[in-house]
């Protein structure tokens, strides 16, 4: 239904769809090099929608990777200077990018879960202070000092290696698999993940139960800062040819947000993510070709991305509407014990 809506819209500004949907598969998935270029786009994607499952599947909806996969990048750009083995310089860019994101994240769950905040608030408030942060770090502390509209860049050693040459494919494609899978067991084969999960279907009866709200609040928004802080030093140190952040990121702006579609479409489970942010990373680079072979604009190809991908959403929005009616009023979210009428209502 969305590709015809796609193709009805193209139909009535003059384009063909036919010819534009055969660029965009042919594109995305029709030879080794679109696939390879659907994979790295899909790479990051991955990660920035797992920060997204793990707050929804808690009943939160965090939308802060975006700032998070900022600094997550930023983190890891300076440590490719220390004068240490490789593969233990490469080690700690990892950590110090997931520790960013982690801690970025930890103002939001304090103020979830002492004050009450909104976390859409909150996250969307910390996202604009990470990216006027990263134009400062940018330009006044990881500068290039031979080329000032970058940082500088990751160290050759230190880079993850090209997993098709030729393409921007890196091994960070399994860095974002095996973290999905990490995830899925974690929410479905632990305690605390059976925890996170009860939280989110029901606050009140998790809470009854016993279930610590404050913990299940901490649990998700540093997860989530993992894979946000992740996702960004795996673009950074393996998406050539740059290795480096620009000056106005064009190439890591909008990951956060985009990840948010990829979780809806995956249905906010780590294995159907894995699905959906394939597909989206095909969307993204078979659009290009819809622009060099169907001559189809700019502008065009997001619209008709932008109708697929609403398209393919609308059942887990559905599901996410009624799931904001259904916690809305429960005064469950402004307190750490049931009321009476809460306990007879159970």
């Amino acid at each position: 239904m969305g590709f015809a809506a796609g193709a009805l819209i193209m139909m009535v500004y003059g384009y063909a769809p036919i010819s534009a949907y055969r660029a965009l598969f042919s594109g995305a998935f029709g030879d080794l090099y679109g696939f390879s270029e659907s994979l790295a786009n899909a790479t990051p994607l991955i990660l920035t929608a797992l920060t997204f499952a793990i707050g929804f599947r808690g009943g939160m909806f965090n939308i802060g990777a975006e700032g998070q996969l900022y600094l997550g990048a930023l983190a890891a750009v300076p440590l490719s200077l220390l004068h240490l083995p490789p593969a233990m310089v490469f080690a700690l860019s990892l950590i110090c990018a997931v520790l960013a994101g982690a801690i970025w994240s930890l103002p939001v769950a304090i103020l979830k879960a002492t004050r009450g905040v909104h976390e859409v608030i909150s996250t969307i408030m910390l996202n604009w202070i990470s990216q006027f942060l990263a134009f400062y770090l940018i330009a006044n502390i990881l500068v290039d000092p031979m080329r000032a509209e970058k940082t500088i860049s990751i160290a050759e050693g230190v880079r993850f290696p090209v997993l098709v040459p030729g393409t921007s494919l890196s091994y960070g494609i399994f860095i974002s698999v095996v973290a999905a899978i990490i995830v899925y067991l974690v929410l479905w084969r632990t305690v605390i993940g059976f925890d996170v999960r009860a939280m989110g279907y029901n606050p009140l009866a998790a809470t009854y139960a016993g279930i610590e709200r404050w913990k299940i609040i901490l649990f998700v928004f540093i997860t989530g800062g993992f894979t946000a802080g992740l996702a960004g030093a795996v673009h950074v140190m393996g998406r050539p040819p740059t290795y480096a952040v620009y000056s106005g990121m064009p190439s890591i702006t909008g990951l956060g947000f985009e990840g948010l579609a990829v979780a809806m479409i995956g249905r906010n489970h780590p294995i159907g993510i894995i699905i959906s942010g394939i597909f989206f990373g095909g969307l993204l680079a078979g659009g290009r070709m819809m622009q060099l072979f169907a001559q189809v604009p700019l502008e065009m190809v997001r619209v008709v991305e932008g109708t697929v991908v609403l398209f393919l959403a609308i059942p887990e929005l559905i599901r996410l509407f009624s799931f904001l009616r259904k916690i809305g009023p429960v005064a469950i979210f402004r307190s750490k014990r049931p009321s009476d009428e809460d306990r007879r209502r159970l």
